[in-house]
């Protein structure tokens, strides 16, 4: 099973997250944490992203999606995933 959680910021998606990853033994992807640990190690896109966030925009759909293609292709495919601000 995997899950979605959208909502505004301090709208407690990750508060929310974190308890499903611990009663469910589910995986927590955090876009917003992968996306800063990408520029802070200096991946492919990370570099994209941290160009982009350099310049005040936002951070396109494919390079959020390249972010999470990279921890989804980690994962047993039989892992659940919790998504923390898709």
């Amino acid at each position: 099973m995997n899950i979605i959680l959208l909502g505004p910021p301090g709208a407690g998606k990750g508060t929310q997250a974190s308890r499903l990853q611990e009663e469910r033994g589910m995986v927590q992807l955090s876009t917003g944490d992968m996306l800063r640990a990408a520029v802070k190690d200096g991946t492919p896109i990370g570099v994209k992203a941290k160009a982009v966030m350099d310049a005040g925009e936002l951070v396109s759909d494919e390079i959020v999606s390249g972010i999470i293609g990279e921890a989804l292709a980690k994962l047993a495919p039989e892992t659940g995933v919790i998504f923390d601000g898709y």
